[in-house]
């Protein structure tokens, strides 16, 4: 005795076969405009503490943002025309790629203290006010 076997049929009264979908998946393929596109905008979600729901509403992994932006870094992907194939960073761009980000932590950092730098100053000269007053007063005396 057989098993009967669910076969689905079509409103066209066509069958389809059970076995593997035709053709699958296929690959999404990002262009280097594209890419830049989405570094952009992830950034900016980042700003407003939504970088994850951005990855997950565009379909993206943080790895591919990570490789994205070293290979934006190195200066790869300007200039490169849809289809145009990327491929490996030479010792140099990868050394251009780790300058350019050492070289904004250190703008970062330079702004940073030139604020602090800035409230120090305000501070002092608010402290030379007070010590002035303080010295111009003529002392308190109880009769």
């Amino acid at each position: 005795m057989s098993s009967p076997s669910l076969i689905a049929v079509r409103d066209d009264s066509h069958m389809s076969s059970p076995g593997p979908r035709a053709g699958g998946p296929t690959r999404r393929s990002i262009t280097p405009a594209q890419k830049l596109a989405h570094l952009a905008a992830y950034d900016a979600a980042i700003k407003k503490n939504e970088g994850g729901a951005y990855l997950r509403r565009e379909g993206l992994y943080s790895s591919q943002i990570t490789e994205w932006r070293k290979l934006r870094d190195a200066g790869v992907l300007a200039g490169k025309k849809p289809g145009e194939k990327i491929g490996r960073l030479t010792p140099e761009q990868v050394e251009i790629a780790r300058l350019r980000r050492q070289l904004d932590l250190t703008e970062q950092r330079l702004v940073t203290t030139g604020v602090a730098l800035e409230i120090m100053s305000k501070m002092h000269e608010l402290l030379e006010n007070l010590s002035k007053s303080s010295r111009d007063e003529t002392p308190h005396t109880k009769p």
